[in-house]
């Protein structure tokens, strides 16, 4: 503290809400009343007051909750056997979800799906093909070169064409 210069540890004040400043003219005006720290302090504790008393009604709410579902969850033999039961169940469904999976490749509309996903990529692969031979055709046309040499320079293969 005793590094620090009077104005960083009003500054300090300032910033803590502890001193109020302003500016009139060329000079800087810092004061505090002792009713603003009262008040703030009063205003915190009347905050603070009111998120207890919300707490305190969920907390209230939450075991009333509690309370009402343990209802009919007494543990008893007949809800052992039926959560024994439910357990063997689902391990059951996680079995049969597992040989679905298996033969999922045969579902109708799996094929289905692969099939519209399939033809999508082949008339992307013509139409780039296409385009592929209208550049060659118009570099030929430009620049009069033969196709073999097009198809070496640009590392198109020789036996390129479009798919069925």
């Amino acid at each position: 503290l005793a590094s620090m210069s009077v104005k960083e540890i009003l500054q300090s004040l300032v910033d803590d809400g502890m001193v109020d400043t302003d500016r009139i003219g060329t000079s800087n005006y810092f004061w505090a009343f002792p009713s603003k720290a009262l008040h703030a302090r009063k205003r915190k504790l009347e905050e603070l007051e009111s998120q207890f008393a919300e707490s305190s009604q969920k907390k209230e709410a939450l075991q009333k909750s509690i309370e009402k579902s343990k209802i009919g969850r007494e543990d008893t033999a007949e809800r052992a056997a039926l959560l024994k039961e439910l357990a063997a169940l689902r391990q059951k469904k996680e079995q049969l979800k597992k040989e679905i999976d298996k033969y999922r490749e045969c579902d109708p509309d799996v094929v289905e799906e692969m099939r519209q996903t399939n033809q999508v990529a082949k008339e992307a692969a013509n139409r780039w093909t296409d385009n592929i031979f209208s550049i060659k055709s118009w570099a030929k046309r430009k620049f009069g070169f033969e196709d073999s040499r097009i198809d070496k320079c640009f590392g198109i293969p020789e036996d390129l064409d479009y798919i069925d």
